[in-house]
């Protein structure tokens, strides 16, 4: 008996993409992540948000109840990750008005 593949991760960010709601996004993520799985996420992101909000790692850490060594690496990936955090802190706050163009 084979194992199925998992889906590509362009294909994963192509549907969580498609999903326009948070909610449905929310749902989706609770079918696909175990709970630890979802608290490491929800945690990774609290880490970056704080960190880049100013806060020391040290703060975050105390703030969160988690190693040093795990802000840091939350730390790492907002430094020389990918950009899909610098792009995702730069969006505007859940439910402010996007900014129109004058025309």
């Amino acid at each position: 008996m084979t194992n199925k593949p998992a889906p590509s991760l362009v294909e994963l960010a192509a549907v969580l993409a498609r999903l326009d709601e948070p909610q449905a996004i929310e749902r989706f993520l609770k079918d696909l992540l175990t709970p630890a799985e979802i608290q490491a996420v929800t945690e990774r992101w609290a880490i970056v948000r704080m960190l880049a909000a100013g806060m020391t790692q040290r703060e975050v850490a105390l703030a969160l109840d988690v190693s040093v060594t795990t802000v840091t690496r939350g730390n790492r990936q907002l430094q020389h990750g990918e950009g899909g955090f610098a792009h995702a802190l730069a969006l505007p706050p859940a439910g402010a008005e996007p900014s129109r163009k004058k025309k």
